[in-house]
């Protein structure tokens, strides 16, 4: 062993020291760069588009000539960066990965689109199908604060006055912006009914159910038919994705599509029309409720729909005047699918104890709502309603998008049709046998890593937009 020299000392005292005082991911910078597989980890990350949250398997797959047996491809994971291969984490939410997101709000869009105007495995012929875009909504659990729409009116004007039981103004003279923090909050607390809504909430999913229920029985009773025979006669298709308010309520737009006998491969009878499909969704809508279960703390609320509802039949997109067309709706409905309770002030995690409500990160109304699921999902006769899981939803438990079996395409093809693209073309030949193994075994970013992944995601979305801008010039060029 050679000696070291103080000067030599010094200057390893010296890095330690300028190492300590950089910042924990400029360390991480200097780690992952010096790793011997950065350049092909850079490769992999660019490949799934800076995914925010990847999952890490390590695994190997095979594939053979079912017939003669030979080789035809084969692919482990062994001389990869760490003996593992990263793979988008696909969480529709942007709150959480921005790429992922996107991608997922694109095969929303074909899925939507597709159901409209055919394509993707659907008939052209269901854009000549009657097809409704409808708004339900949740009803009035107490006044809110509400964004001025035009310039001079208030949020809730009251020339007399007066104030509530609790001793509040029962009315707000000011104009609020939609940034303002007091949008959706309940001018008094203590007059809004909090176990309505959570109830509301989750019961939304048996109310939608039942919707299509009664649209059916009413079309039913249209046609003069009875239920069991309608089948003969109609499908209803539909597609729906759920948006929280600002107020922490949530609201459906959907897509209600009227088909043959046979789906959307056969047309409906003549007398079928959209304004018929109209009757029947406003009549429905006025007359389907949901009634919780019976609890001495709540009694029996019976749920239904708000009073406000929207019904739009949808047009061709060669009507350029009207602003509900199939590519619109299918705009529509796939802005939202990547939004969460979290863009409306709440929280996308699950709530696991009391403790966790009071240190939330969202304001005092959505904190209250919380509460009173965690407190209503502890009575015996509500445990059906499983509001401590979704505390964090406010109670409600639907998935994001719905759709019927018959509408459309489905995720998992649009998801094949794109790696066969990805792929250019060269997928697993007819009549090949694939033996893969995989297993878990990781997930997310370094500090360092994240940055990275961060940039390429930037990168990516940039060229987007460029891409986007030079074709709408090129468009008004021509």
């Amino acid at each position: 062993m050679y000696p070291v020299t103080v000067k030599a000392r010094r200057s390893v005292l010296n890095e330690a020291e300028r190492l300590r005082l950089l910042s924990f991911t400029e360390q991480d910078f200097i780690r992952l760069v010096q790793e011997p597989g950065f350049a092909r980890w850079l490769d992999q990350i660019e490949s799934i588009g800076g995914c925010a949250h990847p999952i890490y398997l390590s695994g190997r797959m095979t594939v053979v000539d079912g017939a003669t047996g030979v080789l035809l491809r084969h692919y482990d994971t062994s001389d990869e960066p760490g003996g593992r291969i990263p793979v988008r984490c696909r969480n529709r939410r942007e709150s959480r990965c921005q790429p992922c997101s996107y991608l997922h709000a694109g095969d929303t869009f074909h899925l939507v689109r597709s159901g409209l105007l055919g394509g993707k495995g659907t008939p052209a012929r269901v854009r000549l199908h009657p097809r409704l875009f409808v708004t339900l909504t949740a009803p009035s659990f107490g006044a809110v604060h509400r964004v001025s729409g035009l310039s001079g009116t208030y949020c809730h004007p009251r020339r007399g006055g007066g104030a509530c039981e609790h001793g509040r103004p029962m009315g707000c003279g000011q104009q609020h912006a939609d940034t303002d923090v007091m949008v959706g909050q309940p001018l008094c607390r203590d007059c809004y009914d909090y176990v309505g809504h959570s109830l509301w909430h989750a019961s939304a999913g048996i109310l939608w159910n039942r919707f299509c229920h009664m649209v059916r029985r009413h079309l039913a009773s249209a046609a003069g038919v009875t239920q069991t025979a309608f089948k003969e006669h109609l499908t209803m298709s539909f597609a729906k994705v759920a948006e929280y308010q600002k107020r922490g309520a949530v609201h459906f737009h959907a897509v209600i599509r009227l088909d043959g006998p046979g789906g959307p491969d056969s047309s409906p009878p003549d007398w079928v029309t959209a304004q018929l499909l109209e009757q029947a969704v406003k009549s429905a809508a006025a007359l389907v409720e949901v009634h919780t279960p019976y609890s001495p703390a709540t009694g029996e609320r019976v749920i239904g729909w708000g009073r406000q509802l929207d019904v739009h039949p949808i047009r061709s997109d060669a009507f350029t005047e009207s602003a509900v067309t199939d590519s619109a709706v299918a705009a529509y409905v796939a802005k939202y699918v990547s939004k969460s309770v979290g863009d409306s002030g709440g929280i996308d995690y699950r709530i696991t104890d009391p403790e966790s409500i009071r240190l939330a990160p969202v304001n005092a109304h959505l904190r209250a709502l919380m509460g009173v699921c965690w407190r209503l999902g502890d009575l015996p006769e509500l445990k059906s309603l499983n509001l401590r899981s979704w505390t964090h939803t406010l109670g409600y438990r639907g998935h994001v998008l719905t759709k019927s079996r018959r509408y459309s395409t489905t995720y998992g093809a649009l998801r094949t049709e794109r790696a066969e693209h990805q792929s250019g073309g060269v997928g697993v030949p007819d009549g090949a046998v694939t033996d893969s193994a995989w297993r878990y075994v990781g997930s997310g970013h370094s500090l360092a890593e994240a940055e990275v992944a961060a940039g390429i995601a930037e990168d990516v979305a940039q060229a987007r937009r460029l891409h986007s801008e030079a074709r709408e010039d090129g468009e008004e060029w021509q």
